[in-house]
């Protein structure tokens, strides 16, 4: 799994400016310091591409052999993802989820969805928050509210849009919606980091994730856009302009995905949710853009591609 999150490199004003001993490097103590080809393209690329491959591999082969077996892969993805972003609470602002409630939660949200669709993972999900109300109520009020808030929050933000990739999957031509989901975000990525790349120079929101440009944005909106056609076309036989559609709100999704979760991490003054993928820093930041993107590929498809 990949997401947006460098879809667009360093502009100018982003790159390193201070030398040695906090001079500067544009200063007249020596020639300007020129930013380190790493600096440049934001991440340890090398990294990055082998976790994504391999992360491909695993869905790809869950999803091909049998596709159900892809809904154990979500299962996983809900367990860490929650782990990660109740660690990161607790590192960044000593908020307290109810990790435990969350974790055993999150898997019946994801689980009972598969036979009872969305009135499954709402009932889970119901459970969930009585569980968290009743779980923190043993710490006393000090910070009640606060912490059963971020408990609600991650229970949503993680266990419930999961949901929404498990009813992709389980859903007639299950592979191809899920495909489709996966495929324009991974375009999204590697467009808008290549644009970013060769030509970004115009900041999109500097005060949140200041490496986004809007020639990423726009190289991420082309190859998203040309990706959704070729897979409405090929997997679903429907007309290719409606992929353009489909592509176009994945793309958007994706990108505010990935500028709310630097909101996030900005707020809790942490740099990564984790360190589990070399390259890529947690399993969270490659869910930022999927999260969300799972929603609107469930809400579009299902417009653009009825389910019988």
């Amino acid at each position: 799994m990949t997401s947006s999150s460098d879809a667009a490199v360093p502009v100018t004003s982003d790159l390193p400016r201070s030398g040695p001993a906090g001079k500067s490097a544009t200063s007249g103590d020596g020639p300007p310091v020129k930013p380190s080809k790493r600096a440049r393209l934001g991440r340890n690329l090398a990294a990055a591409i082998a976790v994504g491959v391999g992360l491909g591999a695993v869905i790809l082969v869950s999803l091909l052999i049998v596709p159900e077996w892809f809904v154990l892969v979500l299962a996983a993805v809900t367990a860490v993802g929650t782990w990660e972003l109740a660690g990161a609470l607790r590192r960044g602002a000593d908020i307290r989820v109810s990790t435990p409630v969350l974790l055993l939660g999150g898997q019946a949200v994801v689980w009972l969805s598969w036979p009872f669709g969305l009135r499954g993972a709402a009932i889970a999900l119901a459970a969930t928050v009585l569980g968290c109300l009743l779980w923190r109520m043993r710490e006393g009020a000090a910070h009640f509210v606060r912490d059963i808030s971020a408990s609600l929050f991650v229970a949503v933000y993680v266990p419930l849009l999961v949901a929404f990739a498990v009813q992709l999957t389980v859903a007639p031509q299950g592979i191809g919606r899920v495909l489709t989901f996966l495929i324009c975000v991974v375009a999204s990525d590697v467009g808008g980091y290549a644009a970013g790349v060769v030509a970004g120079k115009h900041p999109m929101a500097p005060t949140i994730s200041p490496k986004k440009s809007w020639e990423g944005f726009g190289g991420s909106m082309a190859s998203g856009m040309a990706a959704g056609a070729l897979c409405v076309a090929l997997f679903f036989g429907a007309p290719w302009y409606w992929g353009l559609l489909v592509g176009a709100l994945l793309v958007a999704t994706a990108t505010l995905g990935d500028l709310v979760e630097s909101l996030i991490k900005r707020d809790l003054g942490i740099k990564d949710m984790g360190k589990l993928l070399p390259g890529h820093g947690g399993l969270m930041d490659r869910l930022d853009s999927l999260l969300p993107t799972a929603f609107v590929a469930w809400a579009v498809l299902g417009i653009v591609v009825p389910v019988a």
